[in-house]
């Protein structure tokens, strides 16, 4: 099971890889020869988008890596430390694409050719498709790192439509509207950053333990097997694609200490054995009371 989510995320990594560098050609030359710096910004960010792709391979590898004495819990935090590297990439992007559309603004250019719309036109659709492939495999892998490189193409397609709302203006208004070209880059350069915060929020919490799993929490609590008498605390952390599990489990107050281990072993199991994507489950056993109310 794991062997297969590594190779989905990492054949839909080498898919931006290979997708970012051809597309950040092809806006370039459309951009140098049809004057469109919002092309040209869009080339910036394709150009950045590849090497944060790298970023997130290294990390899926990384991550993948078995537990060891110095990792009991496996490397999987890694994925929110890459995630934090590819959003430095985008915030740089960002940056670099407000400053120059800025500088083009006062600057006196010639209006971007006709054709470049068409261009534009196809990378959007391209993008688009990008997006939701590899938000799909991100979903199916659970991984963070490849979720913000899902949303480097879909901010991609954004900075791709403004500067088709851009080069659009300024076709259809002329001479003194050059500059319509500049400004979509510039707000598109806002939508990045907006994108930045949307990636950042929740590999943030993921790292900082932060408690947003009770859809799981209840999905755990609802399972049992014979001899388990309720739950009580349940905590769930998130590392890589794995969630690790922290439960309170009840028992009777008559069984031996032996029966009370081999009955939260079983709970365990069977846990384990029905949600997959859970990594260590730790059970702690507390006598069960006829007053205790689960909760």
């Amino acid at each position: 099971m794991e062997e297969t989510r590594e190779k989905q995320a990492v054949k839909a990594i080498y898919f931006s890889i290979i997708g970012n560098f051809l597309l950040a050609l092809l806006k370039y030359l459309a951009g140098y020869f049809g004057n469109s710096y919002a092309l040209i910004a869009d080339a910036i960010e394709s150009t950045a988008d590849i090497f944060s792709s790298f970023l997130v391979l290294f990390g899926l590898k990384y991550a993948q890596r078995p537990a060891d004495k110095n990792h009991p819990y496996g490397h999987g935090r890694i994925e929110p430390l890459v995630t934090f590297a590819v959003v430095g990439f985008l915030i740089i992007s960002a940056t670099i694409i407000a400053y120059e559309s800025i500088q083009n603004i006062g600057t006196p250019h010639q209006l971007p050719k006709p054709w470049t719309l068409f261009v534009l036109g196809a990378i959007i659709i391209w993008k688009e498709a990008s997006y939701r492939f590899v938000i799909k495999k991100s979903r199916e892998t659970n991984s963070s790192s490849l979720k913000a490189d899902a949303w480097h193409h879909r901010s991609d397609a954004i900075t791709s439509v403004a500067a088709f709302l851009g080069i659009s203006i300024a076709l259809l208004l002329g001479k003194g509207y050059e500059s319509a070209d500049d400004f979509a880059a510039l707000l598109a350069s806002g939508f990045i950053l907006y994108n930045c915060y949307l990636i950042f929020r929740p590999a943030f919490g993921e790292i900082m333990d932060e408690n947003v799993y009770q859809d799981l929490i209840n999905e755990i609590k609802m399972k049992s097997v014979d001899g388990i008498e309720g739950t009580e605390k349940c905590f769930v952390r998130k590392s890589g694609s794995k969630y690790h599990v922290d439960l309170h489990a009840m028992v009777s107050g008559k069984l031996t200490v032996t029966e009370g281990h081999d009955t939260a072993h079983r709970l365990k199991d069977y846990l384990r054995h029905h949600i997959p994507d859970l990594g260590h489950v730790l059970i702690h056993v507390e006598p069960f009371k006829e007053k205790s109310k689960p909760y």
